[in-house]
C-alpha cells in the first residue's frame, strides 16, 4: 500500500445522512437533486428580511434619531438620560445600572448570539438574511443574462445552461435592465439608510413633495454614487474583505474546526473532469468550494454548490462529491494537510 495512504489512514471518511447531525440532515435533504427547496427558502427569507430592512425605521423597530439624540427600539425610545442632576438624585449606582441595562447587556447579548451562531454554522446571516447579499445575487443574475458573466471581473462567460438544464438567454439588451436595477436600488439604499438616522416621516415627506433639505440631498446623492460603485464593481470585494459583520462571522467560524462546512470527497476528484465546474459556477461569492476550509473563508453557506453537484450526480449511485459535514468530518476539511475529506478505503491498493 502506498505510503500516502498510510499517512492518511486516520482520516475519517465522510458518512452519509444517517450519521450527520440534524443541521446537516436538513440542509442535505433540501439540497437533494430535484428538491430545490434550499434556494427557494433562502429566497423567501432574503426577500422578507429585505422588506423588514426597509420598514424597520418606519415602524420604529430600530433606528437612531439624530434630531432627538437617541435610539428607537421596538417603538420605545432608548435614552440614558445621564446628567449631573440625575447622578446627584439617583447616585452613581443608578447611572451605572442604566449603562448596563441600556447598552452593555443588550450589545453583549446581540454580539454573543451572532458569534455563537457563526461559530457553529458559519456566515449563514450573509446568504440567508443580509440585504446587501440579496443585491449581490440579484445583480449577478442580471449580469450573467447580459453578457454571460456574473461579475465585471469574470474572465470567461459561464455555460449558458444551468446545472438543472435551464437555458439562460443571454441578450445584450438586458443591460438596460441591469443598469436600471443598479440605479434604482442604489438610490433606494441611500434613502433607506437616511431614514435610520432621521425621522422617516420627514424624509419620505420631503422626498415626495420635492422639499429635501440641502444636507438630505447631499447625503442621498453621495450615498447613491457609493452604492452604484459598490453594486457595479465591488459588491463581492465588500462582502469578502470590507464587511465587518462578515469578517467577524468568518473569524468565529474558523475558530471552530468542527463547524458546519461543505465537504469534498477528494478521492473521487477524477469525476470532476467530466463536469463543467458546476459548483464553482453556481457560487454567488465566486469562490472555489472544493478547496478546503482555508480557501473558502468567505463561504456564506448558501448551499448553491452542494445543490449544483447533486444535480450533476443525480444518476451516480455514489452520490455527489460535495455535501454538508460537521463534527469530526468537518475537522478534516479544516486540516490544511488533507484539504478536504477522503475515504482511505477507496484508495487504490498496490
Amino acid at each position: 500500500m502506498p505510503s500516502s495512504v498510510n499517512r492518511r489512514a486516520d482520516i475519517i471518511p465522510i458518512q452519509r445522512l444517517d450519521s450527520l447531525n440534524s443541521s446537516c440532515k436538513i440542509l442535505e435533504h433540501l439540497s437533494a437533486p430535484g428538491h430545490k427547496q434550499l434556494q427557494r427558502q433562502r429566497l423567501i427569507l432574503r426577500l422578507s428580511f429585505f422588506a423588514l430592512f426597509i420598514i424597520m425605521p418606519i415602524l420604529d423597530i430600530f433606528r437612531l434619531d439624530l434630531t432627538l439624540g437617541h435610539f428607537f427600539i421596538f417603538g420605545q425610545p432608548v435614552t440614558l438620560d445621564i446628567n449631573p442632576e440625575s447622578i446627584r438624585t439617583g447616585g452613581m449606582w443608578s447611572a451605572t445600572e442604566q449603562l448596563l441595562t441600556h447598552i452593555f447587556l443588550p450589545v453583549l447579548s446581540l454580539v454573543g448570539t451572532v458569534i455563537y451562531v457563526s461559530w457553529r454554522w458559519g456566515r449563514i446571516y450573509c446568504s440567508w438574511l443580509c440585504p446587501h447579499f440579496s443585491m449581490v445575487e440579484l445583480i449577478n443574475g442580471l449580469w450573467r443574462r447580459t453578457n454571460g458573466k456574473p461579475t465585471f471581473w469574470e474572465r470567461h462567460p459561464l455555460p449558458s445552461t444551468e446545472t438543472g438544464g435551464t437555458q439562460i438567454k443571454i441578450r445584450s439588451r438586458n443591460g438596460f435592465l441591469l443598469v436600471a436595477t443598479i440605479l434604482f436600488f442604489s438610490a433606494l439604499w441611500a434613502i433607506v439608510l437616511l431614514t435610520y438616522l432621521l425621522p422617516p416621516a420627514e424624509i419620505y415627506g420631503n422626498l415626495f413633495s420635492g422639499n429635501l433639505t440641502a444636507n438630505q440631498t447631499l447625503f442621498i446623492t453621495v450615498a447613491t454614487v457609493v452604492f452604484i460603485i459598490d453594486f457595479t464593481v465591488a459588491r463581492h470585494f465588500f462582502c469578502r474583505f470590507g464587511c465587518a459583520v462578515g469578517m467577524a462571522q468568518s473569524l468565529a467560524w474558523f475558530a471552530n474546526r468542527k463547524a458546519l462546512v461543505v465537504g469534498f470527497e477528494r478521492h473521487r476528484v477524477e469525476e470532476c473532469s467530466t463536469c463543467s465546474q458546476a459548483c464553482d459556477n453556481s457560487c454567488p461569492m465566486r469562490i472555489k468550494p472544493r478547496g478546503g476550509k482555508g480557501r473558502i473563508a468567505t463561504c456564506t453557506q448558501c448551499g448553491a454548490c452542494v445543490e449544483a453537484c447533486a444535480q450533476v450526480k443525480t444518476h451516480n449511485p455514489q452520490g455527489p462529491l460535495l455535501y454538508w459535514v460537521s463534527g469530526d468530518q468537518a475537522n478534516n476539511v479544516a486540516d490544511p494537510k488533507t484539504v478536504g475529506i477522503i475515504n482511505p478505503d477507496s484508495q487504490s491498493k498496490g
